[in-house]
């Protein structure tokens, strides 16, 4: 391991074999945002110099950021999450019109270039994390360890998976969250038909994610013709809509937004409880992502642990396992740097 830390992970290398430092790039790529950070390894673990943060949408390319960002101070190697499958080296953002190949720009940079799934960084990030960036919605019960089970929900909705060998934890990526929206109550099919009429193939991200979030907002003052008030519909052109209707949630201020919430919520209870019961992750479940922490307060109050559990025979199972929140947004560019750091 390159440090002592809460979660043990597998890494190729660790500091004692680190003989002179290196500097590693890393950066977590989205749809929305570009955190980039350069950092120092050697034997003592890893240290931050610099970061920066980037709208990706102002790029034509993650080349043009990492220049911009680097100047002529050029590190020894870069590793990058980025929001999409990532194949031989190559991947299409799911959320960006960018297609990224590692061996071109490794070759094009003259610096030796990995990318990694953004979810799977997030795994490695967990090398880094300290308990005051965990926040306990329960506690579980479970003796020993098993593997674990990460959700997050941002721009789009990642998965991961973290299988334990009995000594460390092997971080893997899946897509999860482009598998089908599960339905169970009459009101969920009302609100699948009116995604499946925009997009066809309706995938839990579609509702699990900031645009979800807006989503669920127009399916209930369109299809269920709930009241919306005029100065919210305004506030709404001028910022982020998903923001506006999560802050007006936890405060409480409009009933419209108050159910779209708490509809977020159940579906977020549901997916994680589908994703712990097929990893088997009595290990821990681990809401990570931009959303969690920022509606932390209405997650805390019971109604979602209370779907979450909600799984017929299953339901013992998962009362034993321990759920978290997140804090650090930045874990995926930690994870990155990790990985960099040992084990390119």
């Amino acid at each position: 391991m390159p440090n002592k830390s809460l979660i043990p992970l597998a890494f190729k290398n660790d500091a004692a074999t680190i003989k002179k430092p290196v500097t590693i790039l890393a950066g977590d790529v989205g749809g929305t945002k570009s955190n980039i950070a350069l950092y120092r390894a050697d034997e003592k673990g890893l240290t931050l110099l610099r970061e920066g943060k980037y709208v990706s949408q102002e790029y034509h390319s993650l080349a043009d950021i990492i220049i911009q960002f680097t100047g002529t101070e050029w590190p020894d190697r870069i590793c990058m999450a980025v929001a999409g499958p990532v194949l031989n080296g190559k991947v299409h953002l799911t959320n960006l019109l960018w297609n990224l190949d590692s061996a071109a720009m490794s070759t094009a940079l003259k610096v030796p270039i990995h990318f990694i799934n953004d979810l799977e960084a997030t795994g490695y990030g967990m090398a880094g994390l300290h308990s005051n960036q965990l926040a306990p919605l329960h506690s579980g019960y479970a003796v020993g360890k098993g593997n674990i089970a990460i959700v997050a929900a941002g721009t789009g909705l990642g998965e991961a998976g973290m299988y334990y060998d009995g000594k460390q934890y092997h971080t893997f990526a899946t897509e999860g969250g482009h598998s089908d929206f599960p339905v169970r109550t009459e009101q969920d099919v009302d609100l699948w038909r009116f995604l499946q009429q925009q997009y066809g193939h309706v995938s839990v991200e579609r509702v699990l994610s900031g645009p979800g979030i807006h989503a669920i907002f127009k399916f209930l003052t369109t299809v269920e013709r709930k009241l919306v008030p005029e100065s919210l519909l305004e506030q709404m052109k001028e910022q982020d809509p998903s923001a506006v209707i999560s802050n007006a949630a936890i405060h409480q201020q409009e009933p419209v937004c108050m159910e779209t919430l708490k509809l977020f919520v159940r579906y977020l209870a549901m997916e994680s409880a589908s994703m712990v019961l097929k990893l088997k992750a009595t290990g821990g479940c681990y809401l990570a992502g931009g959303i969690a922490p920022k509606i932390l307060p209405v997650l805390q109050t019971g109604d979602w642990y209370k779907h979450f559990i909600d799984a017929g025979r299953m339901q013992a199972l998962l009362e034993t396992v321990p759920v978290y929140v997140v804090l650090n947004e930045k874990i995926p560019l930690l994870g990155a740097a990790y990985y960099g750091a040992y084990s390119m």
